[in-house]
């Protein structure tokens, strides 16, 4: 019994020379590490505001400056491996380096494809921070590119993170590249309207709502259906997105009020859709005014 006590404390006492005689290593281990952390911080500080300057592209800034802080942190680490006596543990690590990067690949197949579809949207920019886009079915404003994840807010203010893989898989559609978009709303005539009349007036009130552009992507106005009851007429006009000065629901609210009030001032008719009720046999119809007699 007591040679089983005298092992454990000849153990600990072991253990504890080995911590006293390395606790210098291990300080000095700890300052490094955290003196290359700071530095990676900083760095990718540094990178992110030099490169947006000089490329003009947050997004590609941002993800440059997060793989900058992850390799000067790797390095940290292999430093205070080495620091502490651990350097044949630090190289083992560089050498298995390929194989574990295959059990890893197996193990978190999603983690890498996200991460590897991360690099190629920071390279190949297909939209840009602010943009407005469609991913995999999901519509709203760009926030960020991170390393698994693209994040767009939606329209009612939901964040969403969409892997990056899946970005890479689907089509992309966006609205904003460019830095114009397109808005239109239909007006319903009357059959036998003076369609130039109306264009003309409709073109007038476009004209007058800041916002609009005007040149050569000025407003389009035309016939786009035959209705039942209703001559459509497609009213087609461009906006600046890069403006933050004027909202896009705001122009369209303008345009459509605008463009009805002065139709029906001109004495045009605006019809609802017009039911044609057929009389099979001679059968009697019972009218409103009649059911309620």
């Amino acid at each position: 019994m007591y040679n089983f006590f005298d092992e454990i404390i000849a153990h600990f006492q072991g253990y504890t020379e080995s911590l006293i005689t390395n606790f210098p290593k291990l300080v000095m281990g700890i300052i490094v590490f955290s003196i290359l952390y700071i530095i990676a911080n900083r760095t990718r500080q540094i990178l992110q505001k030099s490169l947006v300057k000089r490329m003009d592209d947050p997004l590609l800034a941002q993800f440059l400056g997060q793989v900058a802080k992850i390799v000067i942190v790797l390095i940290g680490i292999m430093f205070f491996l080495r620091i502490i006596g651990l350097g044949d543990i630090a190289a083992g690590l560089i050498t298995g380096a390929s194989v574990s990067a295959i059990v890893i690949g197996f193990a978190f197949k999603d983690i890498g494809e996200n991460f590897l579809a991360g690099i190629m949207l920071a390279f190949n920019r297909p939209f840009r921070i602010g943009d407005t886009v469609e991913l995999d079915g999901l519509k709203g404003k760009v926030i960020s590119l991170a390393m698994r994840t693209t994040q767009i807010k939606s329209f009612d203010g939901k964040d969403i993170y969409i892997p990056n893989a899946s970005v890479i898989k689907n089509p992309v559609i966006n609205y904003t590249i460019d830095g114009f978009i397109r808005q239109d709303f239909v007006i319903g005539l009357d059959y036998g309207s003076d369609v130039d009349k109306a264009i003309e007036i409709i073109r007038s009130e476009l004209e007058k709502i800041e916002g609009i552009l005007r040149g050569e992507k000025a407003p389009s106005i035309f016939i786009s259906n035959l209705g039942t009851s209703t001559l459509d007429i497609t009213i087609q006009y461009w906006l600046d997105t890069l403006n933050p000065k004027y909202s896009g629901t705001a122009i369209k609210t303008s345009a459509v009020n605008n463009s009805l009030i002065a139709l029906e001032k001109a004495g045009f008719n605006l019809p609802g859709e017009i039911i044609e009720l057929k009389n099979y046999n001679n059968s009697f119809i019972k009218t409103v005014a009649e059911n309620k007699n």
